[in-house]
């Protein structure tokens, strides 16, 4: 039960940032999530539409394992490793608050998911 909470949190973080990055990356709202200017966000707005994609398929992924119940387990461990994986680098690349947004919650909810709590 634990572990199909945090689960659902780690999929709202993305859907979230999926919004973020693919409807609000050229607003006050997005160009402050993310610490851009209007001239960046302005110039950078297909990219960034490309990256809240792939976080779409994060999501797509935990939801499919979470419907899949017991039988997801592999899809969910799959998918929240990508999400580890993905905030490691993130975090390591572009900014240390990714590794508390994205990679940390994943990880206890791998943790959880692997202990079966």
């Amino acid at each position: 039960m634990i572990a199909t909470t945090l689960i659902c949190v780690v999929a709202l973080i993305h859907a979230y940032i999926v919004m973020l990055e693919m409807l609000w990356w050229d607003t006050p709202r997005g160009r402050k999530a993310f610490g851009t200017t209007a001239e960046f966000s302005a110039q950078s707005k297909t990219l960034a539409a490309n990256q809240g994609l792939y976080n779409g398929f994060l999501v797509a992924g935990l939801v499919w394992g979470l419907w899949l119940g017991e039988a997801g387990f592999a899809i969910k461990t799959f998918f929240l490793a990508c999400v580890i994986v993905a905030g490691l680098y993130g975090a390591a690349t572009a900014s240390r608050k990714i590794l508390y947004i994205q990679a940390a919650p994943a990880a206890l909810a791998l943790l959880a998911l692997l202990i079966r709590i």
